[in-house]
């Protein structure tokens, strides 16, 4: 796998003839996002002000104001559908090949919902999206990442339906060599975060919806994260002292909610993240060095969980 600073260099020397006509288009598109933006406002305030002066009711100016919001939206994404795509297959696939020849990139593909069902993190959704999916092998282990976002679904007693958001970031299914025989969990330590330590252990302890509370002796690993498995050996086994730590490294590094599983022969981890992973910035110069290490820094940490693991040296095995 190649370094940081070798992406960096391709990134600015290889891609920028491709860049410079990209940063010409983005800057057209930015324009034309401005006139657009303004011209809908003018439209909505010329519908909404008379509307509200002659009813008088604040619930008036609320539903205006959530329809601004989500119509823009809707809009907002037409508008660089597009170009996000033009982006995507001459910087991001490019950029994923140097990293590793043995990794693909799928722009409009995802991990599947059986992958994030089986990781046991979360609930199952009732409806699920994605993109960005990476897959391939470093080292002859195989993995997978793409952003992912689960949603549940609620009916009211009018039989209307609304949604909810169980995860939405970026998830990572990373495969060993050899199989685990149980299922341990590792969440953000909320409860405790919050409650304390006496109440916080004991809300962790009653969780029925969770295996059986494991107890690390990691201090800062207890601070941030909470074991739930049903295998108290395997998963102390699994999360040895070394492990633990690259954790908490790892949940730093991130700077986001991490949640990582053990569960048959895969490590999963699910990173909280609020917008898509290769999504281009239309207000920010594709030339900024900020821009660019955004994209090289979440590939390059992602992929580097295989050697920071070390999961291709079968550590972790119990039949070695």
């Amino acid at each position: 796998m190649k370094s940081k600073s070798f992406l960096t260099d391709f990134y600015y020397k290889s891609l920028y003839p491709i860049l410079e006509d990209l940063e010409k288009d983005r800057k057209q598109l930015r324009y034309r996002i401005i006139v657009i933006g303004i011209i809908y406002t003018l439209i909505f305030a010329l519908i909404l002000i008379p509307l509200y002066s002659s009813i008088q009711d604040e619930d008036v100016l609320i539903f205006g104001a959530f329809g601004y919001i989500a119509l823009g939206g809707i809009i907002y994404k037409f508008l660089i559908k597009d170009y996000t795509s033009e982006f995507k297959e001459k910087i991001i696939s490019p950029l994923i090949d140097a990293l590793d020849e043995n990794l693909s990139y799928h722009k409009d593909l995802h991990i599947s919902e059986h992958l994030f069902s089986r990781s046991k993190l979360f609930s199952n959704p009732d409806r699920h999206s994605g993109n960005d999916l990476v897959k391939g092998e470093i080292k002859n282990t195989k993995i997978r990442f793409s952003d992912f976002h689960a949603e549940k679904r609620h009916r009211n007693s009018k039989g209307r339906d609304s949604w909810s958001t169980i995860f939405k970031g970026l998830f990572v299914v990373a495969e060993f060599n050899k199989n685990f025989i149980g299922q341990t969990v590792v969440l953000p330590d909320t409860a405790q975060n919050t409650f304390g330590d006496l109440i916080g252990h004991w809300l962790q302890s009653k969780n029925i919806g969770r295996d059986e509370l494991v107890k690390m002796d990691d201090t800062e690993f207890e601070k941030k994260f909470v074991v739930y498995s049903d295998d108290q050996i395997e998963a102390r086994y699994i999360l040895s002292h070394s492990i633990m730590k690259k954790l908490s490294t790892f949940e730093k590094k991130f700077g986001h909610p991490l949640y990582i599983s053990f569960v048959r022969n895969h490590i999963h981890l699910a990173i909280y993240y609020d917008k898509d992973m290769f999504e281009p910035s239309i207000f920010r110069s594709l030339f900024e060095y900020k821009t660019a290490m955004e994209y090289v820094d979440t590939l390059h940490l992602v992929t580097g969980i295989i050697e920071e693991l070390k999961l291709n040296q079968r550590i972790w095995s119990k039949s070695e």
